[in-house]
């Protein structure tokens, strides 16, 4: 891993370590030879002649030696220069570089902010892994292994050493396109797969770890639709093969030797392979790399709307069956879900008849389609279904924050939740609308759900609240219809979303 930032990937360092994969050099190695047992029992002579007859596994011999030369290793350098303001940390922080390139450089110098000795356009060196996607030299890896490199080279597994060029990459998905110049020569290469893997299908993962190129492990897929912090559109693939620095960018492929997915990041305690690691699905790449290599950058659609997963809560109290879709707790003015007339409450259920798992799965679906195409978004609105059609729009390169709200501790108290509210329009800066949160009992039902003070409340199950006697009503005409959850729509100082507030 070559980046001058912390990767995204890197929250919550203090309950888990999820590593990057490339690696600046081989530090050490070592090996542990099995010696005889004591105290063994001997195998009886016809168990032992039994078990000779059952026939091994067929092995991977042939799909490696298919799909190895389109495999290739990527070494990157960095000036330094590059990324000095990378060198800036307390030596109280937790170091962003562990389990990267940088790694070493700053155990050996020192992580006080001035590493002695580091010259000001020192090259750092770095490498991660690749695999050839067409004759004429592309070539996909990690965004991460390629970012602010001032060379690119690739070596094949004949050794031969080619120079390369970065044609675009894409931050969000981790992932890059490269050219490498062979002069006319046919390089091998490998296919995406077009059908989804199973969980519990074979895999084989071959890269560079550690330098090692070359290096062939198998395993199975443990999982998928992971979310492990690293984007918007996380939905990797979770393999048990083993993987470590140096595998960012390399392949895994099925046993018919199609790339299912691209080597990432790992789940390591320790730095090294624990059985766990994370792969960019075979279909989000092929999307993005089509779009590199065209445009050298990706441009994605967008509808314009803030929304959350709809929780086992959220789901009862909006009388769904399944606490499935994306609730949409916001539409953006002068945005295609704005013009399409969606509305906040609603509950989309689909997109052009595929259904929508949550939030982050509407996402990587809008975000795959072309802006200026239309979309069919199929939408639960106060309990009745209905087809709404949305033109979508290229996504802005920047959203508007949210405003905040000023807080006020006065105000009478709700019964049941914990809270105090007042009118907004009497609590300057407040927009007039809603009952803002004043005082939370930090021992009551409003807290444990996340209530804070200077949180608005706008609606409570789909009605306007403008003073606690319409809470109260609205609270009791919940129960009085036998609902043990009621839906409040809630704006933050970040945002505005819902809340499923327990009222039995």
């Amino acid at each position: 891993m070559t980046d001058n930032k912390e990767h995204p990937i890197r929250k919550n360092l203090s309950t888990r370590r999820l590593a990057l994969l490339g690696s600046a050099a081989v530090l050490g190695s070592a090996l542990v030879l099995g010696g005889p047992l004591s105290n063994s029992r001997l195998v009886e002579p016809a168990y032992a002649a039994a078990q000779t007859t059952q026939p091994g596994p067929a092995g991977f011999a042939d799909l490696v030696a298919k799909v190895k030369p389109a495999v290739i290793s990527v070494r990157v350098k960095l000036d330094e220069s590059e990324s000095g303001n990378m060198l800036s940390h307390k030596s109280n922080e937790v170091m962003p570089f562990e389990g990267t390139p940088f790694e070493k450089f700053f155990r050996q110098y020192g992580f006080d902010g001035n590493p002695k000795g580091m010259h000001r356009h020192e090259i750092i060196t770095g490498v991660g892994s690749g695999f050839f996607i067409s004759a004429d030299g592309y070539a996909v890896t990690n965004n991460h292994v390629v970012d602010h490199a001032t060379k690119v080279q690739v070596t094949t597994t004949d050794g031969t050493v080619y120079n390369a060029k970065v044609i675009g990459t894409d931050a969000k998905t981790d992932l890059a396109l490269i050219k490498v110049d062979g002069k006319g020569k046919n390089f091998a290469y490998v296919n995406f797969e077009n059908q989804t893997p199973r969980v519990g299908d074979w895999v084989v993962a071959v890269g560079n770890p550690y330098g090692l190129g070359g290096t062939v492990t198998a395993g199975i897929i443990s999982a998928e639709g992971r979310d492990i912090g690293a984007g918007p559109y996380d939905d990797y693939i979770q393999i048990d093969a083993p993987i470590n620095k140096g595998n960012s960018g390399g392949p895994t492929f099925d046993t018919n030797g199609n790339v299912i997915g691209v080597n990432t990041a790992i789940y390591s305690p320790t730095g090294g392979s624990v059985g766990i690691g994370f792969d960019i699905p075979a279909q989000t790449v092929k999307a993005v790399v089509a779009q590199l290599k065209e445009h050298g950058s990706v441009t994605r659609a967008y509808i314009g709307v803030q929304v959350q997963p709809v929780t086992a809560g959220i789901a009862e109290s909006l009388g769904l069956k399944k606490a499935e879709g994306a609730l949409v707790d916001e539409t953006q003015p002068d945005t295609p879900a704005a013009k399409a007339g969606l509305k906040a409450g609603d509950v989309i259920t689909a997109v052009n008849g595929t259904a929508v798992k949550d939030s982050r799965d509407l996402a990587r679906q809008i975000s795959t389609m072309t802006p200026g195409s239309s979309a069919k978004l199929d939408v639960v609105r106060q309990g009745e279904s209905k087809t709404i059609d949305v033109t979508l729009e290229k996504m802005p390169n920047q959203q508007q924050a949210n405003a905040g709200v000023e807080q006020d501790n006065s105000g009478p108290s709700v019964p049941h939740l914990g809270l105090s509210v007042a009118p907004a329009n009497e609590v300057a800066g407040a927009g007039g609308k809603g009952l803002v949160v004043t005082d939370v009992d930090p021992d009551g039902k409003a807290a444990e759900h996340g209530f804070k003070s200077g949180d608005v409340i706008l609606e409570v199950a789909g009605k306007s609240v403008s003073s606690a006697s319409e809470l109260r009503q609205a609270l009791a005409a919940a129960q009085s219809q036998g609902k043990h959850d009621v839906l409040m729509r809630v704006k933050t100082a970040d945002n505005t979303h819902f809340v499923a507030m327990p009222i039995g």
